[in-house]
C-alpha cells in the first residue's frame, strides 16, 4: 500500500476506514466545532430549522465572541445575546465572551486543539489549527449546523502539496515573511482544495506561535487546510495549555504521495510585503520604501501572539510612532494581553504612541477599532488585503510581519525592519 499523508490518515480514522485516497468522499466524525459571533447566529438559525433541533455532542462545540467585540452596533449586541442564550439552552459550556480573544488563539490556548483531530469551524482561518497536526477546515454556517446535529460531516479527501523549507531564517525575517513568499510563488488559487503540508528544518526551528502564522494563511492560496507534523514543541505547548487525555501524533509516511512539491531555502528570504489587492502580490519591503502609510496595525489571528508583540516592542522601545501615523495594537487573547502587561510590552506600545485595544478581530474584517477612510493606507499583520477589506474600497492594505509593521510605524513609510533595528 502506498504511503499516506497526515490529511489522509486523519480522514481515514475519522471516517472509520483503513485508508482513503484523494478524491474520495467520506462521512467523518467531527471532533470539534467552532463558531463565532458572525457565523454563529447563522448556524443557530440553520439548526433551528430542524424538526427537533439538537446538538449531538454539546461538549464538542466552542463559541467565541471575537469579531464585533465589544459590540459595535445594536445588531452585534443582539448576536452576542442570541449566542449566550443558545449556549444556555443547549448545554454548551464552552462560550468565550467579549474580550477573551480571537477564536483561533483561544481554542489552542484553552486546550481544545489536539494533534490528530478533525476540526471544523465556521470561519475560513480554522486552518490555523493545522500547526498542531490537526486536520482543521473552515466550513459554512449550515455545514457547521449539520456537524452539530449529526456529529458528522461529509468531506472530500484533498490532494496534498508539500512545502519543504530548508535553512534558517535571517535576522528580522519571520514566519510571516516565509508564508508570504510561499503565497507569492503559489498564488491565491495555486493550492485549491489541497492540504498544504509544511516540513523542513526551518519549520522545525519555529516556535508554535510562528507555525500558527503559516497554517493560518494556507487558505489564502486556496488550500483546504495547512498542516504540520507535531513535535516536542507541540507537546510542550499542549502541556502548558493543560491538555490531558489521549491524542495521536500523526505524521506522513516517508513514501507519501504529493500532488505538488515546493522547496526553498529560508536563508534566502528577506522581509516581504503583500501589496494590494492580493495576499499573493508579494514584494520585498525595500522595494516599497516610497509608500507612505496612515496606519499600522499589529493584531489578528495571524500575528498578535506574545512572540509577535515582543518583536514589535523590541523595535519600538524608546522611540515614537511618526507623527500622523496611527498605530493600533490588539493582542490576540486576554492571556496574551496579561503576559504583555507583565513583561512591560504594553507600556512600550503606549509610550511609543500606539493605541492598545481589547483582544478581538477589530479592523481586520472592517469591523471597528481602526477601519480605513478613502485614500488611506495601512500596513498590517493581518492575512487579507482585498479591496474594501478594512473599510473604504478606496483604501489600501499592505500585509507584513510584526517587525516590518513596527518599523514602518516609526518612519511613516513601508520600511525593511533591518534599516531601523
Amino acid at each position: 500500500m502506498a504511503g499516506r499523508t497526515i490529511a489522509e490518515k486523519i480522514l481515514a480514522r475519522a471516517s472509520g476506514q483503513p485508508s482513503v485516497e484523494p478524491g474520495d468522499f467520506v462521512e467523518a466524525e467531527v471532533d470539534l466545532v467552532m463558531v463565532n459571533d458572525i457565523t454563529g447566529p447563522l448556524t443557530v438559525k440553520a439548526l433551528k430549522t430542524l424538526s427537533k433541533p439538537r446538538i449531538r455532542n454539546p461538549e464538542r462545540l466552542v463559541i467565541v465572541l471575537d469579531h464585533q467585540t465589544p459590540a459595535d452596533r445594536v445588531q452585534s449586541a443582539e448576536n452576542h445575546r442570541l449566542l449566550r442564550s443558545f449556549a444556555s439552552e443547549f448545554g454548551v459550556k464552552a462560550l468565550y465572551d467579549v474580550g477573551e480573544g480571537v477564536c483561533h488563539q483561544v481554542l489552542p490556548e484553552e486546550g481544545y486543539v489536539k494533534p490528530g483531530m478533525l476540526i471544523v469551524g465556521a470561519d475560513s482561518h480554522t486552518c490555523t489549527y493545522g500547526a498542531f497536526g490537526a486536520f482543521a477546515v473552515g466550513v459554512g454556517s449550515t455545514d457547521a449546523a449539520a456537524a452539530l446535529a449529526l456529529g458528522k460531516l461529509w468531506l472530500k479527501v484533498p490532494e496534498s502539496m508539500l512545502v519543504r523549507v530548508t535553512g534558517k531564517l535571517g535576522r528580522l525575517v519571520t514566519s510571516k515573511d516565509l508564508i508570504l513568499y510561499v503565497l507569492g510563488r503559489v498564488g491565491v488559487e495555486g493550492a485549491n482544495y489541497m492540504s498544504v503540508e509544511f516540513k523542513g528544518e526551518a519549520i522545525e526551528a519555529l516556535s508554535v506561535d510562528g507555525r500558527m502564522t503559516i497554517t493560518n494563511m494556507a487558505v489564502e492560496m486556496g488550500a483546504k487546510t495547512g498542516i504540520m507534523e507535531p513535535d516536542d514543541k507541540t507537546l510542550q505547548y499542549l502541556a502548558e495549555a493543560g491538555v490531558k487525555g489521549d491524542f495521536t501524533l500523526v505524521k506522513s509516511d516517508p513514501e507519501a504521495q504529493y500532488a505538488e512539491t515546493l522547496e526553498f531555502d529560508a536563508g534566502e528570504l528577506e522581509p516581504l510585503v503583500a501589496a494590494p489587492p492580493s495576499p499573493a502580490n508579494v514584494k520585498p519591503a525595500g522595494e516599497l520604501s516610497s509608500v507612505e502609510i496612515d496606519q499600522a496595525l499589529l493584531g489578528s489571528c495571524t500575528n498578535a501572539r506574545l512572540e509577535d508583540l515582543r518583536l514589535a516592542a523590541g523595535i519600538l522601545k524608546g522611540r515614537r510612532v511618526k507623527k500622523g501615523v496611527r498605530m493600533i495594537v490588539i493582542p490576540a487573547s486576554r492571556r496574551i494581553y496579561l503576559k504583555a502587561l507583565e513583561e512591560g510590552l504594553i507600556q512600550v506600545f503606549v509610550e511609543a504612541g500606539a493605541v492598545v485595544a481589547p483582544p478581538g478581530c477589530g479592523p481586520c474584517l472592517g469591523g471597528h477599532m481602526g477601519v480605513l477612510a478613502e485614500g488611506e493606507r495601512c500596513i498590517s499583520t493581518t492575512n487579507r488585503n482585498f479591496t474594501g477589506r478594512m473599510g473604504s474600497p478606496k483604501a489600501e492594505i499592505y500585509l507584513a510581519s510584526p517587525a516590518t509593521v513596527a518599523a514602518s510605524a516609526l518612519t511613516g513609510r513601508i520600511t525593511d525592519p533591518r534599516e531601523v533595528a
